[in-house]
């Protein structure tokens, strides 16, 4: 994920839209899906791709429940995103030996997490819960915490954002939007994509 710097963050509406955007993101040089538990079909996409594209890393997100770390761990995810954090879900995933990001918008929240033993958390709703002035304050608090923001990145701040030494990574939704899927649009998705890595590129 550091080395990446940008995890699309996909809801899917099928099985076979998964498919194919695991060979998209392979084609564009960004090995790694954030597959959220907001549609039926997550686990199934999960397992689906798993079995297929063992290079792609793939994560579990939107995960509320113990019952949804099984099921993720069982399909294939190799970490777990939450929106929130609590410290039941920290101590299940800890128990399952996955790695759990959770979603935190609050000093509470991180520190809470921090005394969790989690020092790489998901700033969540990023633009929302202050942005790059709120990251830059968690920077003085915590300098041992790293966030990977999400929620209102796109191109116009992905850089922003990136230029700052507490960001691991930055998750995107605008990269691969249910709709385009659904539409067939993947030349549109493609060119979101490699706008995104060479974006990445220059700022390197």
């Amino acid at each position: 994920m550091q080395t990446l710097r940008l995890v699309p963050v996909v809801s899917l509406a099928s099985v076979a839209d998964g498919l194919r955007l695991a060979e998209v993101l392979l084609e564009a040089g960004l090995p790694v899906m954030e597959i959220t538990y907001r549609t039926p079909c997550a686990a199934e996409a999960l397992d689906a791709i798993s079995s297929r594209f063992s290079e792609l890393l793939l994560i579990a997100g939107t995960v509320l429940t113990p019952a949804q770390v099984d099921s993720a761990v069982a399909a294939g995810a190799q970490a777990i995103v939450s929106p929130g954090f609590t410290p039941q879900l920290a101590s299940y995933c800890r128990s399952r030996e996955i790695d759990l990001f959770p979603g935190v918008c609050t000093p509470s929240e991180v520190q809470m997490a921090a005394e969790a033993g989690l020092n790489i958390l998901k700033f969540f709703p990023a633009e929302q819960a202050g942005g790059l002035k709120m990251l830059m304050m968690f920077r003085a608090l915590y300098q041992d915490i790293r966030f990977m923001p999400t929620g209102g990145i796109n191109p116009d701040n992905l850089l922003d954002y990136l230029k700052l030494d507490n960001i691991i990574c930055c998750g995107g939704t605008w990269l691969c939007p249910e709709q385009l899927m659904v539409e067939d649009r993947w030349d549109e998705i493609a060119a979101r994509l490699s706008e995104a890595r060479n974006l990445i590129e220059s700022a390197a």
